[in-house]
């Protein structure tokens, strides 16, 4: 059975991009743009923490990069745990090494994704982390 993302509606959800490549940026933005949810962008790590340390910032899920500027992905992992141990953290990553892999898992990502991405990929990671009820808005 195809996941139909018409049908996916992530209303309130506060979802982070944490990504430096801007086509990739574009793809998740068009991909999410009628999902309901609140996309907030940050293309380098240290924007990432400097968000997180504030008190009101509130936090659905994460889509990290691995290789991101000033702080990498692992890094930024590491210092989001300290904090927020529940929030699901998503690493997207073209490195496929055991390495790479193993040190996000124990930096606290939840799951390790290999890039390309493709949009079911994504909604089915959205569906699984947030527990949403599939929803359509009321477009009426």
């Amino acid at each position: 059975m195809a996941l139909n993302f018409n049908n996916l509606y992530f209303a309130g959800k506060n979802i982070i991009i944490v990504e430096d490549d801007i086509p990739s940026i574009r793809y998740y933005e068009t991909l999410l743009k009628n999902s309901g949810a609140n996309l907030i962008i940050f293309k380098n790590g240290k924007e990432f923490v400097d968000f997180i340390n504030l008190p009101d910032a509130n936090i659905d899920i994460v889509f990290m990069d691995f290789l991101i500027p000033l702080i990498n992905g692992i890094d930024c992992i590491r210092i989001f745990r300290k904090e927020r141990k529940n929030t699901p953290v998503i690493i997207i990553t073209a490195y496929s090494s055991e390495q790479t892999k193993t040190e996000a898992y124990i930096a606290g990502c939840n799951e390790y994704v290999l890039k390309p991405i493709y949009p079911e990929k994504i909604f089915f990671l959205l569906e699984k982390h947030l527990n949403t009820e599939i929803q359509v808005p009321n477009l009426y």
